[in-house]
């Protein structure tokens, strides 16, 4: 350690250490604008200038060596004559229209010039102005105002992984902008908001809403996928307008997506529910809660008494929270059922009775910016698990090896060291080869059940590329991806990855669909000899409750789900918008989304994590987790006399520890396929993973919002006899969808990239399978 003075006061600190840094850690304030902990040294702004003893100048803070025994200043005459030089500099060209600039009140620089800027400035000429650039539906510009700290450049290029904004021109000419006809598309660009130090980017959909000191802030956590991203919600009179990251170095850093930021607009839809309802001659009526949940307790007890309670059976959403998931399947198992599911894009559940604990990571997230090799299986990594794959970005920056086996080979804006491209039936051929592969390079034997797969498998170059880059460096994972576990073998991919960290020295992970991914299990919404959801749409039931989620878009099969939906005699739906439900459903019950209630999310990692609302609930809607309390009161069941969400999450985490996950996988029986058609390969677009996404109005106009289209490998295109942009006829299990053409090299030969999750694609069926193609 090195000992320098700030100040009169000492401090060690590790070599390799600035100026900046050992001023942190005395918990010192050096005024600064370029300088962000988690973005490389630029020393452009100058505004950290400090006196060091011996040296005949000032030096900036940020980019200064810490030396043993220096000595520096950081309010002498030199510093404050530095530091109050460089202010007024950066307030010549900049505009002095504080009262309508939207960044007022949390200004950095407004701030700054309140201790360094003088009373009055001596510049008298005309001040340059700098056109406005349109960045896309998110990002609204002032580039007037921008002082070129270019923290925004050095996030893209360092953090996202594209270099999505640059600085052109030199001088007092020097303007940040996109590149010719682009837009800001990165699932992370909301990030830039955050890091601009004066008003330049501020969020476009908050624009003008209201001013900084008007709202409340409020923590909260993300329900939109298996991270649990901290949040700071802020709010005014009980409206939330605007969400932005609460820093968490072990889960968020001080990061969010473009999802959480967003999002928040979906909660005042159009289709919002605030009042029950119940169908009633074809009709629907708005009722009061008491005689809407006495139908529903009738309506559940005539099933029971008539048909049995096998004939009742639980959809719920993976988003939905430990407490809600906990309440609902003690419910429906009160009514004699075992039916009940969270898992509803998921295909294979032939390890269901051979699981021990809930998948999950294996290691702490903060562990996959360290990692030196990582193989990842079946992944749209950037756009499922954006600040993941920001982790993992960051490993490889470090010198990690990233390699993959994949269904396509989309851009995750990390360097691949090694990949293996294949159709989704090829998946566990070529998973067999990489573990024979992994067997010879390490000199370890495989398991004898796995003997007969890897004889089938053919090791080659690019097999033994994959396995070497992965046996690089201590450090080691294999992780998981959604498509791997929505694959109909799902389990044999999983066991075969299980055997490739195992002979690799690696840890295993599962990287986790939903926030409530790993809470599910925990809670007991999975059956325990039950149906699970897809058998319980294959094999349809008197009644459905569905919890949070939209089957048609939602379930591995939206047209089974809808046609198992509208046979049932009764659908009980909870949820916060009506959408779809009022079509099938004969009693809507209106609750809380993540910002009205309060509840837990348990995270990849196995991290608990709580929250209250932020809000007050709108209209007469009510939290889940209470109007499922009352449920179970109404219906005579023992063990409701709940207060709070904190005594359902004490009891349904009852014995819970980290320990307690698991994601050994036993090699199960597998069965070979060949598929003939195109084989569909169906990822779920960023922005349209829950209902509260599909209704967030600024999300719904970015380009990965965009209507899906056929993706098809260049040389399937001249197969077909259509052109790059012809229209095509994609039919499914349902009626056929006429979709754009679009030539695509990424992904693999003999197989057609469709989104599911999307309206326009939910009568294609399965999310595996087979299409049929024709011309339009």
């Amino acid at each position: 350690m090195l000992e320098i003075e700030i100040d009169g006061q000492k401090v060690e600190v590790a070599p390799g250490s600035t100026v900046m840094d050992a001023a942190r850690k005395l918990g010192k304030q050096i005024p600064h604008f370029c300088y962000h902990k988690k973005l490389s040294i630029a020393a452009n702004c100058r505004m950290c200038l400090v006196d060091v003893e011996k040296m005949p100048k000032a030096v900036p803070a940020c980019a200064t060596p810490a030396v043993a025994d220096m000595k520096v200043s950081t309010s002498s005459e030199k510093a404050t004559k530095a530091q109050k030089s460089v202010m007024e500099f950066l307030l010549i060209n900049h505009p002095l229209d504080c009262p309508i600039c939207d960044q007022g009140g949390e200004c950095q620089l407004q701030d700054v010039a309140v201790g360094y800027g003088a009373p009055a400035s001596r510049y008298k000429e005309e001040k340059r102005v700098v056109f406005n650039k349109n960045l896309g539906p998110l990002i609204n510009t002032d580039m007037t105002r921008c002082i070129h700290c270019s923290r925004c450049v050095r996030f893209g290029q360092e953090i996202s992984g594209v270099m999505e904004l640059g600085i052109a021109n030199r001088g007092e000419h020097s303007e940040v902008m996109a590149f010719v006809d682009r837009s800001v598309d990165s699932e992370l660009s909301g990030n830039a908001i955050d890091l601009c130090p004066v008003g330049a980017l501020t969020s476009k959909p908050f624009r003008f809403a209201a001013r900084s000191w008007e709202l409340t802030r409020r923590r909260s956590v993300s329900p939109h996928d298996s991270l649990g991203t901290n949040l700071q919600v802020q709010v005014k009179h009980d409206k939330v307008f605007r969400v932005l990251p609460f820093e968490n170095e072990d889960v968020n850093e001080c990061w969010i997506s473009d999802r959480d930021r967003f999002s928040y607009e979906g909660l005042y839809a159009e289709d919002r529910l605030v009042k029950p309802r119940i169908k009633h001659g074809g009709e629907w009526h708005d009722v009061d809660w008491q005689t809407a949940l006495d139908y529903v307790v009738r309506t559940l007890n005539d099933i029971k008494t008539e048909h049995g309670g096998e004939q009742i059976g639980a959809l719920i959403s993976p988003g939905s929270t430990v407490e809600e998931m906990f309440l609902a399947q003690k419910i429906v198992r009160g009514l004699g059922s075992d039916n009940v599911d969270f898992r509803l894009r998921q295909s294979d559940f032939s390890r269901d009775g051979h699981r021990t604990g809930a998948p999950w990571l294996g290691m702490s997230v903060a562990e996959l910016a360290t990692l030196d090799s990582v193989l990842v299986v079946g992944s749209f990594l950037r756009k499922d698990h954006p600040l993941l794959a920001q982790r993992l970005r960051q490993a490889v920056r470090r010198g990690a090896k990233l390699s993959r086996v994949n269904p396509v080979a989309d851009d995750w804006l990390i360097p691949i060291e090694s990949e293996l491209i294949c159709a989704p039936d090829a998946l566990i051929g070529q998973l067999s080869a990489v573990l024979a592969s992994v067997s010879r390079l390490s000199a370890s034997d495989a398991q004898p059940q796995f003997v007969t797969l890897m004889s089938n498998a053919v090791p080659n170059d690019a097999t033994d590329s994959v396995a070497s880059s992965l046996l690089k460096g201590e450090k080691r994972a294999v992780l998981l991806g959604n498509f791997a576990c929505q694959h109909p073998q799902a389990a044999v991919i999983e066991a075969l990855c299980s055997e490739i960290s195992r002979i690799a020295g690696a840890k295993f992970g599962v990287l986790g669909e939903a926030a409530g991914t790993v809470g599910g299990y925990l809670a007991g919404a999975v059956p325990a000899g039950g149906l699970n959801a897809q058998s319980m749409l294959k094999s349809p039931r008197k009644a459905y409750v569905i919890l949070g989620a939209e089957p048609s878009l939602d379930c591995f099969d939206g047209v089974l789900a809808e046609e198992a939906l509208a046979s049932a005699a009764s659908v009980i739906y909870l949820g916060s918008f009506s959408g779809k439900a009022s079509d099938y459903a004969d009693v809507m019950l209106p609750v809380s989304p993540f910002t009205e209630t309060s509840g837990s999310f348990v995270n990849i990692e196995g991290r608990v994590q709580s929250f209250n609302a932020v809000s007050a609930p709108l209209g007469e809607t009510r939290p889940a987790w209470k109007v499922l309390r009352v449920l179970g009161n109404l219906l005579g069941f023992d063990g409701f006399e709940y207060e709070s969400s904190e005594a359902v999450r004490d009891e349904a985490l009852s014995g819970y520890s980290p320990d307690g996950l698991s994601n050994k996988a036993p090699l199960l029986a597998f069965v070979s396929s060949t598929s003939t058609g195109f084989q569909r390969i169906a990822d779920v677009p960023v922005y349209f993973t829950d209902a509260l996404v599909r209704r967030a109005t600024a999300l719904q106009k970015t380009r990965d919002a965009r209507i899906p289209v056929a993706r098809f490998n260049p040389e399937d295109v001249q197969k077909i006899g259509v052109l790059d942009g012809d229209e095509v006829r994609v039919g499914g299990t349902g009626p056929a969808v006429l979709m754009r053409c679009v030539a695509d090299k990424s992904v693999s030969a003999g197989c057609v990239r469709v989104s599911a999750g999307h309206p326009d694609t939910a009568p294609l069926g399965p999310m595996f399978g087979t299409l049929k193609l024709e011309r339009a």
